[in-house]
């Protein structure tokens, strides 16, 4: 297997660990059997905050979260939505014995501040920094990947240079070329104000915006709010990296250069991609340990809406897939 880069090894050793039971957005009186860590990674000077849940007296396989362009990974994967329970992906897996791992990306979320556009090569740099810190923890030297939109082409471009890290990959909301994609049509046509302006303004009305893109009959008004108020408490503003990369830098994933398994999650409502490139992308995987998963009922950010546990389905029966004899 490929050697990771030392430069990305190097960057990763810094760890510091708070007190178990310290919470994310969602830490409701039922989740009592789960514990919370928090964790640090370095990146020569840029600190990024990883979050951990499991169950208590259990460390199963580890799943790490990689999220997209719009917001932080507790923000999307540990979600408290009031009135509305059942939001945080973690604590799903976490109840279904995996070790589940997140972090936020430089200039999202907990994590540092910079002046760096944080694209997807930046990204994948953050996910080799966190991945000592996860071996120290847990003593995996793989994982389970998981990326939602951008976050999938992190996890994605992650996995090709670093195969030995990962284990299996799941791609939700994947871009491959993006030509004929409505959303990534429309961002090509302001490429240069996205390269002009480097970050946009995150408001209220951003997070209904991702809500309401797609077929907002899929999702609780509910989460966009929630949503807003989690990460409106950390920024206001988001950088552009990844909608540059998507709009004139693609592919940034090369199928076969993917070794691992791999399932594809294709959601019913999604103008990040057609079904066209998807399926050519799918039929170019090496690994014939794989799986494309058309979901109805779901849109782009499919883990935050209504059917959100169908999602969730597919993935849990690919990850438990019983090996090879």
């Amino acid at each position: 297997m490929a050697e990771l880069p030392r430069r990305h090894m190097m960057q990763g050793v810094a760890v510091m660990a708070a007190a178990a039971g310290i919470g994310g957005p969602a830490q409701a009186d039922s989740e009592a059997a789960m514990v919370a860590e928090e964790h640090w990674a370095r990146k020569g000077d840029v600190q990024l905050d990883m979050y951990r849940k499991r169950q208590a007296g259990q460390q199963g396989p580890v799943l790490f979260l990689v999220h997209g362009s719009s917001f932080s990974g507790r923000g999307g994967f540990d979600l408290d939505v009031p009135g509305h329970p059942g939001y945080s992906m973690m604590d799903e897996f976490a109840a279904q014995g995996f070790d589940v791992w997140t972090m936020d990306h430089e200039n999202y979320g907990r994590s540092s501040r910079t002046e760096a556009i944080s694209d997807i090569a930046s990204g994948v740099a953050d996910l080799a920094a966190a991945m000592p810190v996860v071996e120290q923890a847990t003593g995996a030297k793989r994982v389970m990947m998981y990326g939602q939109s951008g976050g999938s082409l992190r996890a994605g471009r992650f996995a090709m240079e670093a195969p030995e890290r990962v284990e299996r990959l799941v791609l939700d909301a994947f871009t491959y070329t993006g030509e004929g994609a409505a959303a990534i049509m429309r961002r090509r046509a302001v490429v240069a104000q996205l390269q002009a302006e480097r970050f946009r303004p995150s408001t209220p009305d951003t997070f209904v915006r991702i809500f309401s893109r797609d077929d907002p009959s899929t999702f609780e008004p509910a989460v966009a709010k929630a949503l807003g108020d989690y990460e409106l408490k950390l920024t206001d503003r988001t950088p552009n990296g990844t909608y540059i990369d998507m709009a004139i830098h693609m592919p940034q994933v090369e199928p076969a250069k993917l070794t691992c398994p791999v399932l594809i999650i294709r959601a019913a409502f999604d103008a990040n991609a057609t079904d066209a490139e998807l399926l050519t992308f799918f039929a170019a995987l090496p690994n014939k340990d794989r799986q494309f998963a058309f979901v109805d009922g779901v849109a782009h950010v499919a883990v935050l809406g209504i059917n959100r546990h169908r999602v969730w389905h597919v993935m849990s029966e690919f990850l438990t897939y019983p090996a090879k004899v």
